[in-house]
Parts: C-alpha cells; structure tokens; sequence
C-alpha cells in the first residue's frame, strides 16, 4: 500500500488523507506543526484520549462541540467542574459520552495545573520529549519519547494518556515529523521545526 494520497491540488500528502475530505484541511493546515500554546496541548491531549477505541474522524467532526463542551479547554475552568458536569457532560450527544474519559479531561486539568506551577508551562514540559534526532516516518503506534511521557504523565495522576495515546498527540503536535516521505507538507513541516524556539 502506498504512504501516499493526491491531494485537491493533484500533490501527494499522507496516505491517511484517503479517508475522508476533511481530513485533507487538518493535514495541511494543523498536523505536525510544532505547537507551544499550553490551551491546544492540553485539548489535543483531551482529544486523543476521546479517541481512544474511536477513529479520528468521529472526534474531528465533533471538535467544536467538545470546545463548546469543555470552555474551549481552558483547563483552569474544567479544573473547577464538578458532579453536575460530569452529568450534563453525559447528556450532550455532540460529543462521546463516555463517563471515564469526561472524568479523566476535568483530573488532568487540574493535573496540568500543578504541572504549569512545577515547570512554567504545558510546553515547556513536553517539549522536553521532542527526539533528539529528526525521525523517519513511524509504521509503530509508540516511540521511545511516547513511552518516557505518558509513563511520567501517569506517575503525575494524569488519566487516560498511554503510549500510544501520547504518540499520536507528539505526531499532531509536531514533537516529530511523521509527515510520508513525498509528502508535499514534509518539508513545511521540517521548516516550522527549524524555526521553533522550544518552550523553557
């Protein structure tokens, strides 16, 4: 099977483009761009754990209900929700309503918070786990650096964040650039990593 798909504009991207149009808009404008804002971690974090046991497209068409949902993941709001969130959580069909993973999103934003109050920011400590060397496209589903964070995530208290859970927030996030070789984001993707000033 081929690494590659055409793309709307006839170049090639990563093969996953094939499963749905809009999944053409996410690769080419969000994934595997690196991020240093502490609100877009921590949702793309939230999201990759809805997903788990999911496909990425029903969480990707459901982005903006979980945003509504959840304050627009500020997690120093969702650290203050309690019981009848939860419920009304479970009550909202936009989003998946699943009690454990509505419950882990409100433990790991107050989780975040004494991470934030311990290294300055949501950034600055996963960046921490950016490889060292530029890696080659992965075929695995976890990396060395996945292994390193969500077992030192899950010794903080975090919930729901397993290695291959936190593989796939470091691919969209731009921690490692998964993008196919021939990919026409690649390179984009490399650039933005050359420019980035990693989060202290």
């Amino acid at each position: 099977m081929s690494d590659l798909a055409t793309g709307p504009d006839g170049n090639p991207r990563c093969a996953w483009c094939n499963a749905t149009p809009e999944f053409f808009e996410y690769h080419d404008n969000e994934w595997g761009y690196p991020v240093s804002d502490d609100r877009r971690l921590f949702e793309k974090l939230c999201l990759e754990s809805f997903q788990s046991g999911l496909s990425w497209r029903t969480i990707l068409s459901k982005r903006e209900n979980f945003r509504a949902a959840f304050c627009n993941f500020d997690f120093n709001k969702i650290a203050e929700f309690s019981d009848p969130d939860v419920e009304r959580l479970l009550n909202d069909k936009g989003i998946v309503r699943h009690r454990g993973k509505i419950e882990a999103v409100i433990n790991n934003a107050r989780r975040v918070q004494e991470l934030i109050a311990t290294h300055g920011s949501l950034a600055a400590y996963v960046w921490k786990y950016e490889a060292e060397m530029p890696l080659a496209p992965q075929t695995a589903s976890t990396s060395a650096e996945s292994i390193a964070m969500s077992k030192d995530l899950k010794k903080r208290g975090w919930k729901f964040v397993g290695p291959t859970t936190v593989f796939a927030f470091m691919q969209a996030m731009g921690l490692i650039n998964d993008h196919a070789i021939g990919c026409a984001m690649r390179e984009k993707a490399a650039q933005l990593r050359r420019d980035f000033i990693k989060p202290e």
